[in-house]
């Protein structure tokens, strides 16, 4: 397994705001763009925060990301809006839309924002906590680049991994937060893997006759750079569920892409000409619970609930049950005192992007 240094969260964001603003990003989008990156690395998802630059830097150095995109207003009424990112990274877009579903929320009760024109947006549950930290229930679905999944039946993919995100208010509790691809992992999932030279589970990754492939580096190029095989839907095989998975990821490109005018993406890529965005579709709806129930009612009985989860006997001892959003609490306390790992290899490439940029190493 490749070594992994601890860098503190504050390095980490230093590193990756002095890269955004070398690359010429302005400074209130390259801020607002850092903070969702390091946030989302505190809360141990390793594959959707400082690992995501070396993507942006090719899709930046391709002339597909305008990384000087401001978002735009395309249309709006009280209860919903839709915004163009203008070719820009999906942060900066993600955090304005999903504020603005729930400034609208908390004026009518319930709100939709989408976007379209995006890149990627990172984590999607950094999303739906903005909603929870204010109060509101979020719920988040994106559109994808990648074309990662192989349908049920299917020996080609066809989806990408389609996440969705869900954040709820309680009061003695951290809210609860489900933050999930529709895939039984999510691509950025196998490229941690192959950067710590970690095996893959079986069931993630298949080839094009439906075998599972383990080995790291093996796995990562049947995802990231072969035609044929790639991830499973969420449940791995037919007979467990994975038409559920599938089922879901249409979903969510539906209300993400669909909705909103955003590309599907294997369509958009038998057209797409060099250079051209990858107008990635997001969709942002927030809930006030104060519409349905007096205040403070929702969060009481969440609250309840989720206590009785927590009081679940535990199969294995030592191993209680959790509720969604409990591991990334815990990581993010973990890392906030220890630091956020960084391998070895991960390391070098941020090394390598400063060296072609000019910003200022700092991780080691």
């Amino acid at each position: 397994m490749a070594e992994a240094s601890l860098v503190s969260a504050e390095t980490v964001r230093a590193q990756i705001l002095g890269i955004l603003l070398a690359w010429g990003m302005t400074p209130a989008l390259a801020e607002t763009t850092t903070d969702a990156m390091v946030e989302t690395d505190l809360f141990g998802v390793d594959s959707h925060g400082i690992s995501m630059l070396m993507t942006y830097e090719a899709r930046w150095r391709e002339g597909a990301l305008n990384v000087t995109a401001e978002p735009k207003v395309v249309r709006e009424t009280p209860c919903m809006a839709l915004l163009d990112a203008g070719a820009g990274l999906g942060h900066p877009v993600s955090t304005l839309a999903m504020n603005m579903a729930v400034d609208k929320a908390l004026a009518v009760g319930l709100a939709v924002v989408g976007v379209r024109n995006s890149h990627h947006f990172g984590a999607a549950g950094v999303y739906a906590r903005i909603a929870a930290r204010r109060g509101a229930i979020g719920l988040v679905t994106s559109a994808t680049r990648g074309v990662t999944m192989v349908p049920t039946r299917g020996a080609e993919p066809a989806l990408g991994t389609n996440p969705l995100a869900f954040a709820a208010p309680a009061k003695r509790n951290v809210p609860f937060v489900l933050d999930m691809a529709t895939t039984t992992v999510a691509a950025g999932k196998v490229k941690v893997h192959h950067l710590n030279d970690r095996p893959v589970p079986e069931g993630w990754v298949v080839d094009a006759e439906g075998r599972a492939v383990t080995d790291p580096h093996e796995a990562y190029q049947q995802v990231a750079a072969r035609p044929d095989g790639g991830i499973t839907p969420l449940g791995g095989t037919a007979a467990m569920g994975s038409h559920k998975g599938y089922g879901l990821a249409m979903m969510v490109h539906i209300l993400g892409g669909t909705l909103v005018g955003a590309s599907f993406s294997p369509i958009r890529n038998r057209t797409q000409r060099p250079g051209a965005p990858d107008d990635i579709g997001h969709f942002f709806m927030a809930i006030d619970p104060r519409a349905f129930r007096d205040e403070g009612a929702f969060e009481n009985d969440l609250d309840d609930a989720i206590d009785v989860l927590h009081a679940t006997p535990a199969a294995q001892p030592g191993e209680k049950v959790l509720v969604a959003g409990d591991p990334e609490e815990v990581a993010r306390i973990r890392r906030l005192s220890e630091g956020i790992p960084i391998p070895a290899t991960l390391a070098q490439h941020i090394r390598d992007i400063c060296g072609r940029c000019g910003a200022a190493y700092r991780l080691g």
